[in-house]
């Protein structure tokens, strides 16, 4: 048995937190969480720290209820990895130029599309309908940062693009971003929407981010119609991007041998709610910062920067809800990191890594996350890995 048994009063939370730095703040969390009456089952990842409302690397098992902050405001939040039939070799020897094309061709941080890409007006039509819906029924959720000018575009924080090799010397391309502006105002607008609903019934939780919707309100349908929109957003965003990138990798200028793909790419997302059977009976999955570990689910598991990530198969533990980590996790908040990472010491970790080597990279730094080879041997009985993967090369926003 892998995993720790942590005792909340209310139903009992599984662990696999065995070896791995562990915030005590985060036993409060999810014994909060686990009072809830409609709370099935509990599991935490490797990965865990505190977030907002719950736990960052928690799978939530819930009965005709949903509670918005458990899946957060980086709705669908995700990482999308391809393998292609290139290896170091081929690639340039001054990888500074990719980098900046990279940056050039796929807007990060804050930026977005000045002028928006027939592929991207191509997918956008798809989901112009739900949009639209959304347009109409919630315009407050809406601000001036257009969702189509959006797509296709990193974000800032810990959402990266990264080239890496595996242990067969082959190239692997990897991203990591989620449903982008209008995913966070849906999963703002719907936490406090819930807030709102439960001073108006007068229900005393144990922390007021946990107030919840329950199915057959209106609240519920839209919040769910809402999260699938987003979910789908993420989606596209990423597969745009990937498309886009390996475009550039192509370009004369790089001087980059013909190369092919191997099968579809892995896309998958880490904050999410899907419907699953568990306990005999259909009910809700919220998993905030853990991916799906089904049997033969193919799954990322990324690191920082500088350190290993790993492209793994599920091996479907039910203990776990057939979950597992989404990543390293952070060890430290993004304040405390700036304080104590030095520039030297982000730049001797990044060694062998064509990044930025700033003091604005601190916070994502690889001494702020949790020493992933740590991470991968508590949670051994959930996933096998597939490939070991290293980056070369990183963007970050």
């Amino acid at each position: 048995m892998n995993y720790e048994i942590i005792e909340t009063g209310g139903v009992p939370v599984r662990a696999w937190i065995k070896g791995v730095p562990f915030e005590e703040g985060v036993r409060q969390q999810v014994s909060n969480v686990a009072l809830l009456p409609f709370v099935k089952g509990i599991a935490l990842m490797a990965d865990c720290h505190v977030g907002i409302g719950s736990t960052v690397g928690s799978v939530v098992v819930t009965h005709k209820a949903i509670v918005p902050s458990i899946c957060g405001v980086d709705l669908s939040c995700g990482c999308v990895a391809m393998r292609t039939s290139l290896t170091s070799h081929d690639l340039p020897t001054d990888l500074k130029p990719l980098r900046e094309a990279f940056e050039h061709t796929v807007p990060v941080g804050f930026n977005m599309h000045d002028r928006v890409p027939s592929l991207v007006e191509t997918k956008w039509r798809t989901m112009d309908v739900g949009y639209e819906w959304l347009k109409e029924k919630y315009p407050q959720i809406l601000n001036d940062k257009n969702p189509v000018k959006q797509l296709g575009t990193l974000g800032g924080g810990n959402h990266f693009i990264e080239l890496c090799i595996d242990e067969e010397d082959r190239v692997w391309l990897m991203l990591h971003s989620g449903s982008r502006g209008i995913g966070n105002k849906i999963g703002t607008f719907f936490i406090a929407r819930a807030r709102e609903e439960l001073e108006k019934h007068g229900e005393v939780l144990p922390d007021k981010d946990l107030a919840y919707f329950t199915e057959g309100t209106n609240s519920f349908d839209d919040y769910m119609y809402a999260v699938n929109w987003a979910q789908n957003y993420a989606a596209e965003n990423r597969a745009i991007m990937m498309q886009r990138l390996l475009s550039v990798m192509r370009e004369d200028r790089f001087k980059m041998p013909v190369f092919t793909l191997d099968k579809e790419a892995i896309n998958i997302h880490h904050n999410y709610i899907s419907t699953e059977v568990h306990f005999g009976e259909s009910n809700y999955v919220t998993r905030k910062g853990a991916v799906n570990a089904s049997k033969g689910t193919m799954g990322l598991i990324p690191s920082a920067m500088g350190q290993p990530s790993y492209v793994v198969r599920g091996l479907g533990n039910p203990d776990s809800f057939n979950s597992s980590s989404h990543g390293a996790g952070r060890i430290m908040s993004r304040t405390k990191a700036k304080k104590n990472i030095t520039l030297e010491q982000h730049v001797a970790d990044t060694a062998g890594v064509e990044c930025r080597k700033d003091s604005g990279m601190l916070d994502e730094s690889p001494g702020a996350y949790k020493p992933i080879d740590l991470v991968m041997a508590a949670q051994s009985d959930l996933i096998e890995v597939v490939h070991k993967i290293k980056a070369i090369l990183c963007v970050k926003g």
